[in-house]
């Protein structure tokens, strides 16, 4: 693709300094780019980088673009003009129409617009959206509903009665609508005896799903993941769980069943959350950290030991283990003061 630094500066409202016809042809990052490439610089520690940068143009904030030799868009916010412009040069695109290899029952009422790949999978009753995108090998269950502009990536499988809404992107192997884990143990039969998971998953618009993730279904209500969440690769969710809008969850995480996740909350890597419990909007969660207990109040939650030396950690590790001894020996002293 090949576009003006004029034309960008008009599309996203960007001020321009330098030669309007300067082309763009790719973005890279400072040190690696060259003719024809746009970089972005987001800190200014790294100002001094753009001195032997070979890029065409620099897309900066007003403060950082004094005496810069390069033609340059100015963004009060770089890193979003980036998220921006990138949407331009990715090509992940799929064109419309039906591959000879997959497999649409009849009564699925198909749009000119929408795009299926080789060996997908559209099952009965399935509704597809303006301009739904369904990848090679992707499985669209009964009664599913895809809203307008969604993407479904290669080998991503839709359970029966998933409702995802518009402008969402499931990446590949994500697993939407599996059962929850619930079992009951009979003594009788000394044996488990599974719950049936007769409830559903509802996926907002502007969701996007990492690849490998698994949202599964719920048993007395649906598994509800609200607008604007963006969701990382591995990440569990188990049933009747709800995730309130635009909150981020980084991968490797786990959330167990019927627990309530909060607006606009941040959580960190491999986190682990237990069931039934609330956190409040506004979150955040750091990596590794184990949530035992319900959140009532925002801020930033942590659990977990830092990073140390190995022999310094098994050292407190063992203080740790005696630490309820010690407990009681002070307050047995104090009482008996």
């Amino acid at each position: 693709m090949t576009i003006t630094l004029g034309l960008l500066s008009e599309r996203f409202e960007l001020a321009l300094k330098g030669d309007p016809d300067t082309e763009i042809t790719g973005l890279a990052s400072i040190e690696d780019a060259g003719p024809g490439d746009l970089v972005f610089l987001f800190n200014a520690r790294y100002r001094a980088q753009l001195d032997d940068c070979a890029a065409s143009a620099v897309c900066l904030s007003e403060k950082d673009a004094e005496d810069l030799p390069h033609p340059a868009l100015i963004a009060s916010r770089p890193r979003l003009a980036w998220a921006r412009i990138a949407t331009l040069f990715d090509g992940d695109e799929q064109g419309p129409g039906v591959h000879s290899s997959a497999v649409v029952d009849p009564s699925v009422k198909l749009r000119t617009d929408v795009a299926i790949g080789p060996n997908a999978v559209v099952a009965e009753n399935a509704v597809l959206g303006a301009r739904v995108t369904i990848g090679a090998g992707a499985n669209i269950g009964p009664r599913c509903q895809i809203g307008a502009g969604t993407t479904v990536h290669a080998n991503a499988t839709l359970y029966r009665e998933t409702q995802v809404g518009t402008d969402c992107i499931i990446h590949a192997n994500a697993v939407i609508g599996a059962d929850g884990f619930g079992f009951e143990f009979d003594p009788d039969q000394a044996a488990l005896v599974k719950i049936p998971q007769i409830y559903g998953v509802e996926i907002g618009n502007r969701v996007e799903i990492g690849a490998g993730t698994t949202i599964d279904r719920g048993a007395l209500k649906n598994t509800v993941i609200e607008d604007g969440v963006k969701i990382d690769n591995q990440v569990q969710i188990g049933h009747g769980a709800r995730v309130g809008a635009h909150t981020v969850i980084s991968g490797c995480t786990a959330i167990a069943g019927s627990t309530t996740i909060g607006k606009y909350c941040m959580i960190g890597g491999a986190v682990g959350i237990i069931d039934n419990i609330r956190i409040v909007d506004q979150v955040q969660i750091t990596a590794m950290t184990l949530v035992s207990k319900s959140i009532d109040h925002p801020g930033r939650y942590s659990s977990g030991t830092g990073l140390m030396e190995s022999g310094l950690w098994k050292r407190n590790a063992a203080v740790f283990r005696r630490l309820e001894r010690v407990y009681r020996q002070v307050r047995n002293k104090a009482s008996n003061g």
